[in-house]
């Protein structure tokens, strides 16, 4: 039989599939036995993989290909077959047609999952008469008999009777029987013994909320459950309480949480917070995480990171064998092909909690792969999920999701998400402001003509699609006018000045007469929390600094000073702070700029405006009137997205386009810009050569210039850009080289130094790189009458005069004269 095709798009059918499965199980050949070998054929028969995993696999019926494998893809793929099924169909090649056609003689009692119950295919008559008086004529259970008790009964007369069997997939369903009525009885008597004051009513050593005690119970009666609240809602004490009432209940005496590296130090104090119980972080090297996790007398809660997981799943799983696993900040698995999802996804325990607050943004493959950690069944192969969720183009690629509301209902077992709007009555007030701010003459004309550059290109895109340095060039476009709203700092390191910083300073100064206010500050640039900090200084605030490049245990120090000095009255974040952290002292956060996603607006909000808050919490806003971020804030205000329909059940359509390409984000681009398209801008560079050179002998020396030419694509496509080679520093000569040629020169500017201009003359002299622009006017060095050839020979005429002039001497004694 050929090896099963190559697929170019996601559109792949059952008999693709049982394909694949079929040449996996040729090419592994995995060693087979037969347990039972008075049935040669209708048996079950171990199948020894290449892992050194053994599975089991039941041979029922040839003709109807009725099987049944302990492996998790036969569980999960729907297929009724497996690789190791199909590996025991090629054992068995010689004697299949025979079996075939001679039909089985077993009595299987099988599953009956849609009844929670059992059955039996074979005509009853067949069955010894105490078997027979447990089934109905057709062959199912009984309602008023005990699954568990049927099963016992049919074993004990297997021992007289060999055809009788009970089939693999039955311990499965009674397993899950068990979990279910345990839960139910756990819940039960954990409610009994608290009413009776047998056991405290919290968990915790902070009472939690009516819906964290839900969430609570939840996670520990689920047993492998997601925890979806909106950030600021506790999911981490959620957790922590799951786990202490699991503990109570004897059913887990080691957790392990797996968290981003910079939420180690948050889980601990958080763990120390509202409980007693024993946390400790792994650290070091991998031969010392070895030994920590085998260490006796381990801690309760174990705090690991992702990329530790990556190296050690399977030394986690031999030695600390937890009974909890807790998945924090979870969105780091969405992606379920990464290696590190690959590598949590192993882990094993009985209970398993997965926390995010945005487990679906714009994907639904990113809940997929969360709900696959906790059970594939739920969602079931990815090809299957593909098939029910997807609609596809004519090439195969997903253009759509679709039926909502059954991937909705299937997630309800295992998901439980509240919205703060859910449960306002149980937090504290809060309220939003929005304080417009005009800016200055020169950023409102620098801004200007990056909207018209944006304007230009997204124009072009609706007669045909951009080129790949076009697109690129609309995002930096786009980027920089952002951050122009902010302060032309943010790409000018000379202008300091920004109206955001100057409102910023008025609320400062109206807050620093309350004492016992805190506030944090978020922006996505370091550089304009660079210009809030020196606001802070002068206003003589204390401050806290949070961005990526503070080392992680830095910032842990900055955080603490933050809760407990009562001097430290700022937290300047970058979105680096956005995610994890708790930061109820504050009460009031500012955020300098608006997040072009507008999930990150609620996340930072939610360090404050938590669960733990217990004064009423401000939020501020400072945007840019009339700009890029004036209209996003609008547009975010009703923006819906598709976790809405997933998660929070509201009403969802037919289906829902898929946003995933550059045209789709170029459309979101052009409904933030005026409906008006602005007309082209002069062009920067002056007309009078002789004013270019005055200013350029001006500033030449001052920042050394070497080079400085005008120079366009050679396709035509695009605007020309100034390019500039100095001795100096680039990011200062921008600058000076703007003043020179106007505010609309700087975002056409690029300026390297004289090394990096030397590598890229020698890669395009090798061939390596090609050029795309030529030059269409040189500015510097001055074009004169005179030749390149006459221009060398002074050259090296006034260097030879240089050299040739003798030192001047200083007598001794003078060279470091004293009053």
């Amino acid at each position: 039989m050929p090896a099963p095709r190559a697929y170019p798009d996601r559109r792949i059918t059952d008999q693709d599939q049982i394909a694949r499965r079929r040449e996996r199980a040729r090419k592994e050949n995995p060693r087979i036995e037969n347990r039972d070998p008075r049935f040669p054929v209708f048996s079950n028969f171990d199948v020894h993989s290449q892992t050194g995993i053994t599975y089991s696999v039941e041979v029922r019926d040839l003709a109807w290909r009725q099987f049944h494998c302990t492996c998790v893809d036969f569980r999960v793929n729907g297929l009724g077959t497996c690789k190791h099924a199909e590996a025991v169909l090629l054992h068995l090649a010689q004697a299949l047609p025979a079996a075939e056609a001679a039909g089985s003689l077993r009595l299987d009692l099988l599953a009956d999952a849609p009844r929670q119950s059992l059955r039996c295919e074979i005509e009853p008559t067949r069955l010894p008469r105490g078997l027979r008086r447990l089934l109905d004529g057709e062959g199912h259970l009984l309602s008023d008999v005990m699954p568990e008790l049927a099963v016992q009964a049919w074993r004990e007369a297997a021992q007289a009777l060999p055809e009788l069997r009970v089939s693999q997939e039955v311990d499965v369903l009674l397993e899950n029987r068990r979990r279910a009525a345990e839960a139910i009885s756990l819940r039960r008597t954990y409610e009994q013994k608290v009413r009776a004051r047998e056991w405290p009513p919290h968990e915790t050593r902070i009472p939690l909320y009516p819906y964290q005690r839900e969430g609570m119970l939840h996670l520990a009666c689920v047993e492998r459950a997601l925890l979806a609240d909106e950030m600021g809602l506790g999911k981490t004490a959620q957790a922590i309480a799951a786990c202490a009432l699991l503990r109570r209940l004897g059913r887990a005496s080691r957790v392990l949480v797996v968290t981003p590296a910079s939420l180690l130090g948050e889980w601990a104090e958080q763990i120390a917070r509202f409980t007693r119980l024993a946390a400790r972080q792994i650290e070091g090297p991998r031969s010392a995480r070895l030994t920590q996790y085998a260490a006796d007398g381990a801690a309760f809660f174990t705090l690991a990171t992702y990329e530790q997981m990556l190296a050690d799943h399977l030394e986690v799983n031999a030695q600390l064998r937890p009974d909890i696993v807790i998945l924090d900040e979870a969105q780091r698995i969405k992606n379920w092909h990464t290696r590190t999802a690959l590598a949590v996804k192993r882990l094993e325990s009985r209970y398993a909690f997965v926390l995010t607050g945005s487990p679906l943004e714009n994907k639904i493959d990113e809940i997929y792969s969360l709900v696959s950690f906790l059970d594939p069944a739920v969602l079931g192969p990815l090809f299957r999920f593909n098939r029910e969720f997807y609609e596809f183009d004519q090439h195969g690629k997903p253009r759509a999701v679709r039926n909502l509301e059954r991937l909705r209902n299937r997630l309800r077992p295992i998901l439980l998400r509240r919205r703060k709007a859910d449960v306002a009555a149980q937090l504290p007030s809060r309220t939003d402001r929005t304080l417009l701010v005009d800016l200055t003459v020169t950023q409102r004309a620098r801004y200007a003509a990056l909207e018209a550059d944006v304007a230009r290109l997204i124009a072009a895109a609706k007669k045909r699609p951009l080129t790949a340095p076009q697109n690129e060039r609309v995002f930096r476009l786009v980027s920089q006018m952002r951050m122009l709203c902010d302060a032309p700092f943010l790409l000018d390191p000379v202008d300091r000045t920004s109206p955001k910083i100057a409102e910023f300073s008025r609320l400062l100064a109206g807050l620093a007469v309350e004492k016992d206010v805190k506030v944090l500050v978020f922006s996505e640039w370091d550089r304009m929390l660079e210009l809030a900090s020196e606001a802070c200084i002068r206003l003589r605030l204390g401050l806290a600094w949070h961005t990526g490049s503070v080392p992680a245990a830095e910032r842990r120090e900055e955080i603490r000073r933050f809760r407990e000095d009562p001097n430290c009255r700022i937290f300047l974040s970058t979105d680096s702070g956005a995610t994890g952290l708790s930061l109820p002292v504050a009460s009031v956060v500012i955020h300098l700029d608006v997040p072009w996603n507008p999930a990150r607006f609620e996340q930072r909000t939610a360090r404050a405006w938590s669960s733990n808050q217990q004064r009423p919490v401000t939020v501020v806003r400072l945007v840019a009137r009339d700009t890029i971020e004036h209209r996003l804030t609008a547009s975010l205000a009703g923006r819906e997205v598709l976790a809405d329909s997933v998660l929070d059940g509201r009403p969802a359509p037919a289906s829902w386009p898929i946003d995933r390409t550059r045209a789709d984000t170029l459309e979101r681009i052009a409904a933030l810009l005026p409906t008006k398209l602005p007309p082209k801008p002069p062009a920067p560079v002056p007309e009078s050569p002789g004013l270019v050179e005055e200013r350029l002998r001006a500033v030449a020396e001052k920042i050394g210039l070497v080079l400085l030419e005008e120079r366009e694509p050679a396709a035509g496509a695009g605007d020309a850009v100034l390019f500039a080679v100095v001795r100096g520093d680039p990011i200062g000569a921008r600058a000076e080289l703007a003043a020179v040629f106007g505010e609309g020169a700087s975002a056409r500017l690029e300026i390297v130094d004289e090394p990096t201009h030397y590598a890229i003359e020698r890669l395009a002299a090798s061939g390596l790189v090609a050029p795309t622009h030529h030059v269409t006017r040189r500015f510097w060095p001055v074009p004169g009458p005179r030749s390149r050839e006459a221009r060398a020979k002074k050259f090296f005429a006034d260097l030879k005069a240089q050299l040739s002039d003798e030192p001047e001497l200083v007598p001794a004694g003078e060279a470091f004269p004293t009053s």
